[in-house]
This record gives structure tokens, sequence and C-alpha cells, in this order.
């Protein structure tokens, strides 16, 4: 099965394999594409008092701008999915070699989306990052207005890149110069942000917790990644590290350290807000050494083999091309990074077992909001408003500079729970699934009822409930009482 026509056409597909593939994405998309929308209504909308735009933790604004990528990115992958799906199921010829047709339309449509994609999984990692050196290195994000416009440039050229993924697929020196300069551009403002972590870091008192390490770990590993990105953005060079395993390493050593390792230290700094334990910190730090080590030793040799000429997706070859001793170590550092990955999971099991619960709601001793919270956080969150009125207002408030909390206790305004999302969500999954075979009366059925329960959905008067000012004062002396309940068996164990 290929994703790239004229391979994916029934011709050379016949399976329903590309249908399963084309319906997924397009489901999934729209509710990507709803909740970017949603996120940036909430964004803009609920901030707290006092926080400007300018005064929004950088992960929020890392959300915020990645939703943005997401309004413009996901209709062309809606489009192009959807002109796939009339190819394979109604014999239209978008995309076929002959009648008309155009494989490249693909390949561009697809890449329009595909890059401004790669950023929209990356900078929220950005933003995770920014929260966690701040927090250990117990410094303020140095640069902050950079950080935020480097993030804004990022998401503008994201749109002006994709061509560089086909650079030996035709087109002209002249389009390829152009898309070689654009992706040569955008290494600029992502330097600006690896220069404004390492200013944080600069004189900070660093506390090297487990998500510090692969926060740390993150920047030399993704420069590499980025470096060999430059060296791929030359268009008269890629004609030999095109297709080749050099283009893979680059691709893990972008992603690896840019995303799995922030959603990694992500896990590990917010983990005891949702359940109100730290994961085990000795076994997180020996789950991070063995990753990092066994990362590099799955991926570099990974560059050596491309810049020998081993093409990707080659599963098999002689003993005479030389590939064999760097495949192996990629092998051997792939074993290690299983072993590190269950050493992870045991840690959660252990943790969720004989870790000490946290009794302060703060235990890295952070600086946003999330913080101040109780452990475990009750349905309203803040029982008060809090009143912001600089970068890092707990902080501030915690070093007596600034009253978090002004006024008495409101009623609270929230949202009614409803299980109309789960059972649209089984809808369409019946839609989808009845799709794949073009089992049409059933289909339409199905996609009936999505649209029937989503215009229920949308035209409902739910105004909500509210939870009164007693409730809110009974909740908060018995999470009060509980903390220090928690708090003296520590202290007797």
């Amino acid at each position: 099965m290929d994703i790239y026509f004229p391979l994916a056409s029934t011709e050379f597909s016949p399976s329903v394999g590309i249908n399963y593939y084309s319906i997924a994405l397009q489901i999934s998309g729209i509710g990507t594409l709803m909740t970017g929308v949603n996120f940036i209504a909430t964004i803009l909308k609920m901030r707290a008092p006092g926080m400007k735009l300018m005064k929004m933790p950088m992960f929020t604004w890392s959300v915020l701008i990645t939703c943005v990528i997401i309004l413009f990115a996901f209709p062309v992958l809606t489009v192009a999915l959807a002109l796939m799906m009339f190819d394979r199921l109604f014999g239209s010829q978008f995309f076929t070699m002959a009648n008309g047709g155009m494989d490249m339309l693909w390949a561009n449509l697809f890449w329009v989306w595909g890059h401004p994609e790669v950023y929209i999984v990356i900078l929220p990692a950005f933003g995770i990052y920014s929260e966690i050196i701040s927090t250990f290195a117990r410094k303020n994000l140095y640069g902050y207005k950079s950080m935020v416009w480097s993030m804004v440039i990022i998401s503008l050229l994201s749109f002006v890149v994709w061509a560089h993924h086909f650079y030996t697929m035709g087109h002209g020196a002249m389009v390829n110069g152009v898309f070689s300069i654009t992706t040569m551009l955008i290494s600029v403002p992502t330097g600006v942000k690896i220069f404004n972590w390492l200013f944080t870091l600069h004189k900070g008192k660093i506390e090297f917790t487990t998500p510090m390490l692969y926060s740390l770990a993150f920047i030399p590993i993704f420069t590499i990644g980025g470096v060999t990105g430059v060296m791929l953005a030359m268009a008269s060079a890629d004609y030999q590290y095109h297709n080749t395993m050099f283009l893979v390493a680059h691709f893990h050593y972008v992603l690896i350290p840019g995303t799995v390792f922030a959603v990694i230290a992500g896990f590990y700094y917010w983990f005891p807000k949702l359940f109100g334990f730290r994961l085990n910190e000795r076994q997180g730090k020996l789950a991070f050494w063995i990753i990092s080590i066994s990362f590099n030793v799955t991926f570099l040799p990974l560059f050596f083999l491309g810049l020998k000429g081993m093409p990707r997706r080659m599963y098999t070859y002689s003993e005479s091309t030389g590939f064999g001793p760097l495949n192996l170590i990629a092998t051997i550092g792939a074993v290690g990074l299983a072993i590190g990955f269950a050493v992870l999971v045991y840690n959660i099991y252990w943790s969720f077992r004989y870790a000490p619960r946290d009794t302060t709601g703060d235990p890295w001793n952070a600086r946003t909001l999330e913080w101040s919270t109780h452990s475990p956080v009750p349905e309203y969150n803040f029982a008060i408003v809090p009143t912001v009125t600089g970068l890092d207002p707990f902080w501030e408030h915690k070093k007596g500079g600034h009253q978090l909390y002004k006024g008495k206790y409101e009623e609270i305004h929230m949202p009614n729970n409803s299980g109309q999302p789960v059972i649209l969500g089984a809808i369409f999954f019946f839609f989808g699934f009845f799709m794949v075979f073009s089992w049409w009366i059933p289909a339409i059925i199905a996609g009936i009822g999505v649209v029937v329960l989503m215009a229920v959905r949308s035209f409902e008067r739910d105004h909500g409930h509210h939870i009164s000012v007693r409730e809110i004062e009974e909740t908060e002396a018995k999470l009060q009482v509980e903390d220090t309940d928690v708090r003296l068996r520590g202290e007797h164990a």
C-alpha cells in the first residue's frame, strides 16, 4: 500500500486499505479542525483578568499559533482526501496518469498540508520546553517577545516550504531555488528559540529533574536535526540525499527530540498535577539515559548509511554493499530504546503503588497559574479567578510581590456534561466503516445520523449549571483538611 498516486489508485492498490486510510484521516481531521477553532476561541475570550496576549504562558502561545496553522492547513488535507476518494470510489480522474489527471497534484496538496503539520506537532513541544526550562532554571524565560514572534514567523514560513519534499520530481531550477531559500529561512526563527533557551539557562540555578533532562537533551539533538535539515534544503545537494537513510536520520533527529522527548518531559512535569504524586525520579532518570543514548545509537549511523547511498525502505541488501555493520548498530540501539520505554512504563506502575502523595499542589516550585490549584484539582479549578499582572503571576505571588486572588467567593458557572459526543463518535465510526467497503445505503443512513446529531447539538439550549458559594466553601475546606492530613502522615512516616 502506498499513499502516493498513481500507486494509491485502484489500479495499483485495489484493496480497501487506502479507503480506510483516507476516510479515517478525514474524520480525525474534522475533529482536529473543530478542536483548533475551540482552542482559539477559548484562548482569545476566556483569559484571566489582566492576562493580555503578551502575558500568556509560552505553552498557551504555542497552542494558539498551532491552532491557527491547523485552521489553514487541514482544509487542504480535507480537499485532497476527498478528491482521492472520488478517484477511488467514483472513478474520477484527479490524480490519474491519463485523461487529464495529474499525480503530482496529489504530492503538492499533501505536502501543502504535510509540512505545516510538522510544526503542528513541534510548536506545542517548544511551549512545553519553554515552561520546563524556565521552571528548573529558576529564571524568567529569556526573550519572551522574540519567542512569540519567532513562532509566528515559523507558522507563516511553514506554508511556503512544501516543495522541498520533491526537489527531484521535475521542478525547474527557479522553483527549487525559491523553496530552498524559504526552507533555509525557517531555520532562523528556530535558531532564535534555541539561543533564548540557552540564555535562560545562563547563570540559572538549574535543577536536573527528569523533565529538565529531557529538555536539555533536546537542544543539542534537535540542533543536529536542524543542521542536517539545512543540508537537505540545498536543492542541488538534495539530489544526493533524497530518499536515502540520511533523510530518515534527519527526520528522526527532528521529531523524536522535538516531539517525543517533549511529550515525555511534559508527562513527567504535569503528572503530579493530574494524579497528585510525582513519578519516581531515580527510575525516570534511568529511563532518560537509556532512551537518549539508545536514540543516538539507533539513528546516528543512518546519516552515514545515507551518505554511502543506502535508500530508505530497503528491507534487504547484499553483504557487498557494506551496509550491514551500521545497520546492526542501529538495531542494537532500537533494542535499547525498547528497554528505556519499558523502564518508563514500569516507573508509572511503581509510582502509582509507592510514590508519596503531593500535599502542596506545587511540587516543582513552578511559575504558572495551574500550580496554584489544589491536588487533586477541583471541578472549578480556581475558587477565585486569579488576577494577572506579569508573565509569571504565581511565582510573583510566592515571592510576595503580587496578590493573586482578590475578592471573595462567587457562584461559578460550569457547562453541563453530555453523552452526545460519545454517541456522535460511535455514529462516525459506523459511517467511516461503511464507506471503506462502499456499503452505500448504511453509509448514507449513518451520514444522516451524523448531520442530525450535530444539528441537535448545535441548536441545543444548554445554559449549564452554577456551583454555589456554599459548595465552593465546603470543597475548599475539605481539600485543605485533606492536604493537612496527608502532610501529617508524611511527617510521621
